[in-house]
């Protein structure tokens, strides 16, 4: 567990609380990806294979961790993990508050073309998910890495006037 520790560069305790948790959501993950392939079989295997599937997205995850370890600053190694999980957050979050705004402006695939209709739902789902990401940063301890990230977002957008 000290090796643990020092390698994610944990001094307290609860901060291991966003490691577990970020396992815990990979799991969940791997979880619901074998269950859109092996919908039939016994909940055991479908376990196993969702244990399997962790092991894979964990790589990923560690790899990334060492892509982004130079060009994401930091001050310890594990808050890139709470980084990782505002990200999670705030993806699924922005299609809870996305949907009601769009069925409120009765925006629906039957009165729109397809193609308008996808359009509009990523335009609304990307206003929102700008603001849930700042949001969810500042819940969790990211707020100035994730205002940051954002004035850079919206820069890319062409919109650098507003930020500035």
């Amino acid at each position: 567990m000290e090796q643990f520790k020092q390698r994610w560069e944990i001094q307290k305790n609860w901060q291991l609380l966003f490691p577990v948790l970020g396992l815990l959501g990979l799991f969940y993950s791997a979880y619901k990806i074998t269950g859109l392939f092996r919908e039939e079989y016994h909940i055991g295997f479908k376990i196993a294979f969702a244990f399997l599937i962790t092991f894979f997205l964990l790589r990923l995850c560690l790899l990334i961790f060492k892509k982004l370890e130079q060009k994401w600053v930091v001050k310890y190694r594990w808050e890139m993990i709470r980084i990782f999980i505002v990200f999670a957050i705030t993806g699924s979050s922005s299609l809870f508050v996305g949907r009601p705004v769009i069925k409120l402006l009765g925006i629906t695939k039957e009165n729109l073309n397809i193609y308008v209709y996808w359009i509009l739902y990523i335009i609304i789902g990307l206003i929102f998910y700008q603001i849930l990401l700042v949001c969810f940063g500042y819940i969790l301890g990211q707020g100035k890495f994730f205002w940051e990230f954002e004035k850079k977002m919206i820069r890319r957008f062409g919109l650098g006037r507003f930020v500035d």
